[in-house]
């Protein structure tokens, strides 16, 4: 793979080259001397179908978790998520010890690896939060939640330029990655003023399904406002924000 550097950009297939427009700027590569139906078919790339098979449930198993989060990761993300998330699936799918190659699946595989993921690398939860929290999960009655102990937002949050005000959100989220179903409920502190008076406790609590059979996610964030004429705008689109995953409880 390689760069365009040219004040030309190009878009296309010329001879064997390939030219395209990535979030990194304008690429070409070689096309492949492989051709598709070899690889589907020929035993010497058995290898290659179950690798190919194994990073579908990876790349399945990661949009459906950013799919029920949406409200909150339309808010705080970075360009690369999916891709990040894919490869942590990845490693999940791996770690499933019971399924033969080509599989190996995210159910059979250990979720609690995703623990500590941050949707916005931009800026990681343990770099924007510093008030201490617990985040629980409870199968029986199916509730999930964060709690935070009153701090002074000022010790407690690096806010970014601007803000004048953060939320603290959170949600729970329930996925039956087999049949493609999600239960998920989002909670939030409501806006509070940056500044150093120390605030109330937060609470948050999520009802899932009790006796749940699914993993399920917990997620805690940040979310930066700036006051203007008394109105809360979102800083910079949320390119400021904080969302991570805080505890996973697999099966």
């Amino acid at each position: 793979m390689a760069k365009q550097r040219s004040i030309i950009k190009l878009d296309g297939t010329i001879s064997d080259i390939t030219f395209y427009k990535t979030a990194d700027g304008y690429l070409a590569k070689e096309k492949s001397a492989i051709s598709a139906n070899r690889i589907a078919t020929d035993p010497a790339f058995e290898r290659t179908r179950e690798n190919g098979i194994e990073f579908g449930h990876a790349g399945a198993a990661a949009k459906l978790l950013r799919k029920s989060i949406r409200p909150l990761l339309n808010k705080g993300r970075d360009r690369r998520v999916g891709s990040r998330l894919t490869k942590e699936m990845m490693k999940v799918v791996k770690s499933d010890a019971t399924s033969t190659r080509g599989q190996r699946n995210v159910l059979d595989g250990e979720t609690e690896m995703l623990e500590g993921f941050d949707f916005n690398i931009n800026a990681p939860l343990g770099s924007t939060l510093f008030a201490p929290y617990v985040a629980t999960i409870d199968r029986t009655t199916g509730t999930s939640g964060v709690n935070l102990s009153p701090f002074v937002p000022a010790d407690a949050i690096a806010a970014p330029d601007g803000a004048t005000h953060f939320s603290i959100v959170s949600a729970g989220v329930e996925i039956d990655f087999e049949g493609g179903v999600t239960v998920q409920q989002i909670s939030d502190s409501g806006i509070m003023p940056l500044g150093n008076t120390a605030g109330s406790a937060v609470t948050m609590t999520h009802t899932l399904t009790a006796n749940s059979t699914h993993p399920i996610f917990v997620l805690l964030g940040v979310q930066f406002f700036q006051d203007v004429n008394g109105i809360k705008y979102s800083l910079k689109n949320g390119g400021y924000n904080a969302l991570g995953l805080v505890k996973v409880s697999g099966l």
